[in-house]
């Protein structure tokens, strides 16, 4: 039994041994690794620099890697390929990586590498010490200032027959009433509409062509034109051709007005000057004037039934009137004004730009009023300055919705897109191509039913009031 434990013992031991001596072998080694490699060192020899050889690479996959890459790149496909060469040997157009040019490149890298270290820290720094940048206006004021006094330009696209009397439009007059089809005007139209326009916006200049502003004669032969205000594009290398465009859609519809300016939020007031000076040489006889957006519904219908009666010879300008206004002095604001261009503490009264009605006397008054009045880059409160100048009150309507339609609080679940609201308003701003082309259908349709309220066809047409408004339900159920 002793015997047996001494040679488990013995086995052990031996074991332990057999591991230690393996370990001592393996540091052996690796410290003649280690000598080894400070000899080679020291006695000149440095490391091999591998060649990378790219098959089937393109130029443009060598620009992608940089300017220093590709040049490098060029440089190694000059040097000749040779089989014989072992792949770690350094090509013959090498530099030579002695000693004399190992202190050289260390120069070279802790030099990047201190630049390297500044820009950062001076990153930092400047990062931690500058303050926030400023918000920069969304126009570039001082230049509108250098450029205001330039108030002429060219009429590109015109259409100066707009007005113009025809026999046939005359005999159709007499024959009576619209129903949709085109029709023309006598001695001159009695309700010109004006829609600002965006050479990009074909779809909502069609939209309104073919419902609320088609032309034409309609009750009691009263007629009707339109036009399309447009500015030359900012961008016109995103819309080439632009010009051919234009000219084609002019041909075939007569209905667009083309100036030289560029087609900007703040060249808008260029586009009102301009639209009167064309209504005091082109249409100087017009009854009325309904100026408005693309984006907008207009039940013309109650527009006519509201001007009927009215003097076109007197000062007429109703729409959705803003009073006692500020200028806004927010920077990030798209209708931001320094103080240096407006210093009064209160803007004129004016109309919302969506639509509003004027007579015709009262826009020759513009026109006039308009090249004594400085510019100013809101068109809106421009026209108020107008206003202001002629001594013409603004009327305000609660037709016009330049604003859009509120969403009752008491009833929020309430679908404000109703043809039973629009049948009794005559604007509303901020409407898509297919909800006005859906809202002119639905005012159409036969059917509808609007919890049985007369129509306005069936006797006097009356206006509600702001009462009516209300919490109560003038909506259709759904």
């Amino acid at each position: 039994m002793l015997r047996k434990v001494l040679v488990m013992m013995m086995r052990r031991i031996l074991h332990v041994r057999g591991d230690v001596m393996c370990t001592l072998v393996l540091l052996l080694l690796l410290c003649l690794l280690l000598y080894c490699q400070q000899l080679l060192l020291s006695s000149g020899w440095s490391k091999p620099q591998l060649k990378l050889e790219i098959h089937g690479s393109t130029s443009s996959s060598r620009t992608l890697l940089g300017a220093r890459g590709a040049k490098r790149g060029q440089e190694a496909q000059k040097v000749p390929s040779d089989p014989q060469l072992p792949h770690c040997k350094p090509g013959p157009d090498r530099e030579p990586s002695g000693p004399e040019s190992r202190p050289q490149t260390r120069s070279t890298q802790t030099r990047s590498r201190s630049k390297s270290k500044k820009k950062k820290a001076a990153g930092t720094k400047t990062a931690k010490i500058a303050p926030p940048a400023p918000t920069t206006p969304p126009f570039d004021f001082e230049g509108y200032l250098r450029e205001k006094d330039k108030r002429t330009f060219q009429l590109l696209v015109d259409q100066p027959k707009k007005c113009d009397i025809r026999e046939e439009e005359e005999e159709e007059e007499e024959g009576g009433r619209r129903g949709g089809g085109r029709g023309g005007s006598s001695s001159a139209p009695y309700l010109l509409i004006a829609v600002k326009s965006t050479a990009a916006d074909f779809d909502k200049r069609q939209v309104v062509r073919q419902t609320w502003g088609k032309e034409g004669v309609f009750q009691s032969g009263v007629s009707i034109r339109t036009v399309f205000l447009l500015g030359i594009p900012r961008n016109r290398s995103a819309l080439p051709l632009w010009d051919r465009l234009l000219a084609y859609e002019s041909r075939i519809f007569r209905d667009i007005l083309v100036w030289d300016f560029e087609d900007t939020f703040f060249n808008l007031t260029l586009k009102e000057t301009h639209f009167l000076d064309w209504v005091n040489s082109s249409c100087p006889h017009v009854r009325f004037v309904f100026k408005g957006d693309a984006d907008v519904y207009v039940n013309v219908e109650n527009i006519l039934e509201m001007l009927r009666g009215r003097d076109p010879e007197e000062d007429l300008f109703m729409g959705d009137i803003i009073v006692r206004a500020k200028p806004i002095r927010r920077r990030n604001s798209k209708y931001y004004v320094p103080e240096f261009l407006y210093g009064g503490a209160l803007y004129p009264d004016y109309a919302g730009g969506g639509g509003f009605v004027m007579s015709g006397h009262t826009a020759r008054r513009l026109g006039s009023a308009c090249r004594q009045v400085e510019l100013f880059p809101i068109d809106d409160v421009f026209l108020g300055m107008c206003l202001q100048l002629i001594g013409v009150k603004a009327s305000r309507h609660q037709g016009f919705r330049t604003f859009g339609i509120p969403r009752p609080s008491a009833a929020p679940h309430l679908q404000t897109f109703d043809p039973c609201f629009y049948k009794e308003l005559m604007v509303v701003h901020s409407l898509s191509v297919p909800q006005i082309w859906l809202m002119w259908n639905l005012l159409r349709d036969p059917k509808l039913s609007c919890h049985n309220r007369p129509s306005p066809r069936s006797g006097p047409f009356q206006w509600r009031t702001e009462d009516d408004y209300g919490e109560k339900t003038v909506f259709v159920g759904h």
